[in-house]
């Protein structure tokens, strides 16, 4: 096999072990009976104590209606509660009632939320390989932004 191929087929391995290891991770949430995401929002404001829809759709990287929806979602299964800002009425906050602050913390901090935490801490060339390994690696399996 020529040097080429077995790294491409190291590439491969590493990508199909992070791939599994995402899969696991949501496996492990689901057990909790909350979906990936929905524990992502969870822990976003275990972090921050309170945040609008706005904000929480930044985190997230998705739509106003996804994010509305979500939080709707969360809020019908009595993880979160909107309240009223106090500093200015038209602002609705977004907080973990009780029991979403126990599901929040009894989750561990791993797989897209632990790469959130970590990639902010890498050098800016760093993260400029990684993001161009990425985009190589969207464009060989032809993903695009929209999905």
């Amino acid at each position: 096999m020529s040097s080429e191929a077995s790294t491409a087929q190291e590439a491969l391995h590493k990508f199909l072990l992070i791939y599994r290891h995402l899969r696991q991770v949501a496996r492990n949430v689901d057990e909790k009976g909350v979906r990936g995401r929905q524990l992502a929002v969870m822990q976003f404001l275990q972090e921050q104590g309170s945040a609008t829809v706005s904000e929480i759709q930044n985190y997230m990287y998705i739509s106003a209606s996804s994010a509305s929806t979500m939080i709707s979602n969360l809020e019908d299964t009595g993880y979160v509660e909107r309240t009223r800002s106090t500093d200015d009425n038209r602002v609705v906050l977004v907080e973990l009632t009780p029991m979403g602050k126990e599901i929040a913390q009894s989750a561990a901090i791993d797989g897209i939320g632990l790469l959130r935490r970590r990639l902010p801490t890498l050098s800016e060339d760093r993260l400029q390989k990684i993001n161009d390994a990425l985009a190589d690696i969207m464009t060989l399996m032809e993903v695009s932004e929209e999905e």
